[in-house]
């Protein structure tokens, strides 16, 4: 098989999975009784940081909130401000992947803080830290440039 052809089996393959994952969230329909999480943009950011953490995916993570958001379970304008604080913490997650990376790799597990695999991994770290430092007290406007579209 070239690449072209598993290029495009790929793409269907994950477009039919995305399709029926949304069809899964659209199930859930109405997830009320869990509004005092997903009111609250520190929870759902907290919230993407463990989820990405545990499953060691930012693109599952990320995939399952706006699975979520289209199938209406976190749908709305007053809860995009949380699912923009998920999203971000989503991203964070993605550093604590290096983190396993640098520990694991190090020529010496004594000293595995002093390789670059571990430097690397803090400005990986710090970056997306930073970002979510200079993105989360902006949540809100932010939200409401995204709802008019």
């Amino acid at each position: 098989m070239n690449s072209y052809t598993q290029i495009i089996c790929g793409l269907v393959v994950f477009y039919v999975g995305l399709r029926m994952f949304a069809g899964g969230a659209k199930s859930l329909g109405n997830i009320d009784h869990l509004s005092w999480f997903t009111a609250n943009p520190m929870y759902m950011f907290f919230g993407g940081l463990i989820m990405t953490i545990i499953w060691q995916s930012s693109s599952l993570s990320t995939t399952a909130v706006v699975a979520l958001v289209a199938g209406g379970a976190l749908a709305g304008p007053d809860k995009l401000p949380a699912v923009i604080a998920c999203l971000i913490g989503c991203n964070l997650g993605t550093t604590f992947t290096a983190h396993l990376a640098a520990i694991f790799s190090a020529k010496e597990m004594s000293n595995w803080y002093q390789s670059e695999g571990f430097r690397v991994a803090m400005i990986h770290s710090g970056m997306n830290v930073f970002m979510a430092v200079m993105l989360l007290p902006f949540i809100y406007p932010i939200a409401r440039l995204v709802s008019r579209f």
